[in-house]
């Protein structure tokens, strides 16, 4: 049980507070070396302390690390740059990676590229659930229920894991993990810094992060870019619906890929290779592999390849596939270290479940299930499954929603096709911003676009707004 655990864990993987940081004095961050399993050449971390609640600023505090990629070029400097590479997940190393990804000189030279764990997550004042292996499997994204039934045994399973988090060590600080806070921590971080205002780039979970910064913070957000976008309304019930949405989306990419290369043996067709899905998945749901692979995770594990895109991508998911297909071991693959996954999946769930109300009702997700079955054979069972949050308490304040009352500095980016945010929940948040953005749209498949997706079109588009500041008058496409 714990090696197939791990392969589908590895798979897988109230009123409105103002948007007034604590306003913590100029040059309060220490700069040092970062611990040793986030460091990186060139990257130096330090910590700041927050209010836990902002509606009580001078109450109990709590503490955020971040990490600076500083700028060598003072001539060409423009400011700092706040990143978020999605999840809700660790952030510090996320500055190194973007210069990994092939983040343009002129964008280093333009920025002090800064990395945070957002509270209750890494290395900020981390968050446990006292989770088992077997509980973290399902990562954040609940399993196919193979069965009307499932639901009901996946409510249970979920309910614990509530009870859990709501019994742990760091409960007290459950209400207060949430977006709204994490982007108050950011606007908290440009003035430890002494910066008048602040950039920002966001990845996933880090394009609502963006908005909800963007809107809370008008005047102090210069170039907001959001990539990947979530909905106008976060990670919500519906939000989390659209992954449905978002595999039928993307798998026709990896259907004619995998149809113009036999040698793998999934079909000669799209049709054939979506058939051979169906196949699978429902052998396995009668007999796992040998490594204990059920339909579920290889569902599962269909939807974390779809995040990547060409050739390297495809071919790490056709062998997968092959090897359940035939009865073979799959290829070896990194397993995650458990105790990192503890506090990013506590850490996770308490952001997105703190965020906003979900439906408490069982029954309600068994009615979204029926429907997204149907809706979305592939992924729809998944996608509408129960998550913890049925079981959160309410949240503490209002959720935060972007609008159009600001400056207009916020570029969204989206590939058309997108296995996680699909570009329907990306509309939804363009529309909420109304003039104050543009955005951006890319004629490909795949989760994340600015530098992780690799198109010229869309990277110098992106490379030229941080650098020049301007947006286009409409929307445009590459």
């Amino acid at each position: 049980m714990r090696k197939t655990t791990a392969v589908v864990l590895a798979a897988a993987l109230a009123m409105v507070v103002p948007g007034v940081s604590s306003a913590a004095p100029a040059n309060e961050i220490s700069w040092a070396a970062c611990p040793s399993d986030v460091a990186a050449p060139g990257v130096e971390c330090g910590t700041l302390k927050v209010p836990l609640d902002y509606r009580n600023p001078q109450g109990r505090q709590t503490e955020v690390m971040i990490s600076r990629l500083a700028s060598k070029n003072p001539a060409k400097r423009k400011g700092i740059l706040l990143t978020n590479p999605g999840g809700p997940s660790e952030g510090l190393t996320f500055p190194a990676v973007l210069k990994f990804f092939g983040m343009p000189q002129s964008v280093l030279d333009a920025y002090d590229v800064i990395g945070m764990d957002p509270r209750g997550v890494g290395y900020s004042s981390p968050s446990t659930c006292g989770m088992t292996e077997e509980q973290m499997a399902a990562g954040s994204v609940p399993p196919y229920a193979v069965k009307p039934s499932d639901v009901r045994k996946r409510a249970e399973e979920t309910k614990q894991i509530a009870e859990q988090c709501l019994r742990s060590s760091t409960k007290d600080a459950l209400p207060y993990n949430t977006t709204a806070n994490v982007a108050r921590d950011l606007d908290s971080v440009r003035a430890a810094l002494g910066e008048k205002k602040a950039s920002f780039l966001g990845y996933s979970y880090g394009s609502y992060l963006g908005s909800v910064y963007a809107t809370l913070f008008p005047k102090t957000a210069e170039r907001v870019i959001i990539d990947s976008n979530l909905p106008a309304t976060g990670w919500d019930v519906e939000g989390g619906r659209l992954m449905a949405r978002g595999v039928e989306d993307t798998f026709p990419d990896f259907a004619k890929w995998a149809a113009k290369h036999p040698e793998h043996g999934l079909g000669t067709s799209p049709e054939l290779v979506r058939a051979k899905y169906f196949d699978i998945a429902g052998r396995l749901d009668v007999k796992p592999s040998v490594e204990g692979i059920d339909g579920r995770g290889f569902r599962m594990l269909t939807f974390g390849g779809l995040y990547g895109t060409g050739d390297a991508a495809f071919s790490k998911l056709a062998a997968q596939w092959k090897a359940l297909d035939t009865g073979q071991p799959l290829p070896p693959q990194e397993i995650p270290e458990v105790p990192r996954v503890q506090a990013l999946l506590a850490g996770r769930l308490n952001i997105i479940c703190g965020d906003s109300e979900w439906p408490s009702s069982v029954r309600t997700y068994e009615r979204n299930v029926a429907l997204d079955r149907v809706r979305y054979p592939m992924f729809g069972a998944a996608a509408a499954n129960v998550q913890p949050c049925a079981f959160w308490p309410k949240p503490v304040e209002k959720q935060v929603l972007p609008n159009d009352r600001g400056p207009r500095n916020v570029l969204l980016v989206q590939n058309e096709r997108d296995p996680a945010t699909p570009l329907a929940g990306a509309r939804t948040t363009r529309r909420a911003f109304g003039d104050r953005a543009a955005m951006l749209t890319v004629d490909q498949g795949g989760h994340g676009v600015y530098l992780i997706g690799k198109n010229k079109c869309a990277n110098d588009f992106v490379t030229e707004y941080l650098l020049g500041g301007r947006l286009p008058v409409q929307d445009v496409q590459c």
